[in-house]
């Protein structure tokens, strides 16, 4: 029987080099946070989930959780504001 491959020469590990700035890791999510993410990514026509977790993680260590009461303020504003909804009167604004 005769090889066709020989791997002799091979090396272990991945193909490509990591870009810069960018270190692998192995890290165990739970399978629910793990398919949210890359539901997220389908919906938005594609992309990448491990991106979008890395820019959920950078969110919280430069701004820190945000308190649920800023989350609903600021998705109303921009759900009014895409619907043309009612404005702020300039007296309710001085308040």
């Amino acid at each position: 029987m005769r090889n066709e491959y020989d791997f002799k020469k091979g090396k272990r590990g991945a193909i490509l080099p990591a870009s810069t700035g960018k270190t692998r890791i192995t890290i165990r999510l739970d399978d629910d946070i793990l398919e949210w993410f890359r539901d997220q990514a389908d919906a938005a026509g594609g992309g990448n989930y491990q991106s979008m977790i890395n820019e959920a993680l950078r969110n919280i260590a430069t701004e820190g959780p945000a308190k649920i009461e800023t989350i609903v303020r600021r998705v109303v504003r921009e759900e009014l504001k895409r619907v043309g909804g009612p404005r702020r009167s300039k007296r309710a604004k001085a308040a």
